[in-house]
């Protein structure tokens, strides 16, 4: 124990990692050529609407929309597919807080399900057991970069008559059976904010295969105007989510880069699972057989025995003192007091009794 660095030992590791996000010439002259179009913003620009047309085909998807962040999209996407005050989504507890308030943004409410902990990723069965008269949507995360088993989430949705909302944040070019994620469901939210593999600083998109849900995701990012619809044609309400032609221009970059260093992060994933696969009672997620491409986002792992919140606190400092950063993880959002006291006010102020009564 001496010999920890976190006791004055000498770290294992002093070479700094490698910077991100990481860029080139072909990204300063794609914004140098957007500012000197004098077309900034996307609605008078092309830029965007070329890489919602990229990033479409990326994806296997038939629409997109850019917007100005994930959890809006998420939020944009929830919305475009009719859920709103009251409604109930089904989703994780073990995500990022943006997954649920998504939900709450628009009134509704999270209903946080279990998680397979083998893969850290919802379990389609406690999802099953979490639907309600009330519930409009189910919202997989595909955290991490693996994808859900949207088998059977798609399939419960379909025989539920409830929405599936795919969060996609962290799966750019992530793939179930061979087929990419988010158009696998209903709607599906990918972030670019500035820790993703594929990032703008901060944007999002949102894809569909349903051209009205299609048409629905555009309005909702352009305060509710409708495709080839005059200037002051608002048929819908919506948000402005609108992301600008500087940003269309460095993610048009970035989706050109993505495949090549995916192929970078696969090698390095299999070097680092094998050099840890003897490393005593360290887990890492469980990959389905169904998983054709992982999106690579977070390497993730499980310490058995390591215990309560403070004995995980002083793992993550002592391998940041061996020169190796890594993150504690989530916090699960069903101990989140802010969303809690949402949660209860939305409920309270309907007259019905709050989901989870556990929380």
């Amino acid at each position: 124990m001496s010999d920890l660095a976190i006791h004055g030992g000498t770290p294992v590791r002093t070479e700094p990692f490698p910077a991100w996000p990481t860029s080139g010439t072909e990204e300063a002259e794609a914004v140098a050529e957007v500012l000197a179009s004098g077309r900034w913003g996307s609605t008078h620009g092309d830029v965007v609407r070329t890489f919602e047309d990229e990033f479409a085909g990326y994806q296997q998807a038939e629409h997109c929309v850019a917007v100005c962040n994930g959890t809006l999209g998420l939020t944009a996407a929830l919305k475009a597919l009719g859920v709103g005050l009251g409604d109930e989504v089904v989703m994780p507890a073990y995500t990022f807080v943006g997954s649920a308030t998504a939900a709450l943004m628009i009134g509704a409410v999270p209903v946080f399900a279990d998680i397979d902990p083998s893969t850290h990723l919802l379990d389609p069965a406690a999802a099953e057991a979490a639907i309600t008269e009330r519930t409009a949507a189910i919202m997989p995360v595909h955290l991490a970069g693996q994808p859900c088993d949207m088998d059977a989430l798609v399939e419960l949705g379909r025989r539920r008559g409830v929405a599936v909302v795919e969060d996609a944040a962290q799966a750019h070019g992530a793939e179930w059976r061979g087929r990419r994620v988010g158009a696998l469901g209903d709607a599906g939210m990918f972030s670019f904010q500035t820790s993703k593999n594929m990032t703008s600083g901060e944007g999002g998109a949102v894809v569909a295969n349903s051209p009205d849900v299609g048409r629905r995701l555009y309005a909702q990012a352009n305060v509710g105007r409708v495709p080839d619809g005059s200037w002051y044609q608002h048929e819908h309400v919506g948000f402005n989510l609108r992301i600008t032609e500087f940003q269309g221009a460095i993610l048009r970059e970035q989706l050109r880069r993505h495949p090549g260093q995916t192929r970078s992060r696969d090698r390095l994933w299999a070097l680092l699972t094998s050099l840890l696969a003897d490393a005593p009672d360290l887990r890492v997620p469980r990959i389905d057989e169904r998983v054709t491409a992982h999106g690579r986002h977070l390497f993730t792992f499980r310490i058995r025995g390591l215990g309560d919140a403070e004995r995980k606190t002083r793992f993550v400092r002592a391998l940041a003192a061996e020169g190796i950063p890594v993150s504690g993880g989530y916090v699960g959002l069903h101990r989140n007091n802010a969303i809690r006291h949402e949660i209860h006010t939305i409920t309270t102020m309907l007259g019905r009794p709050q989901p989870n009564p556990e929380l």
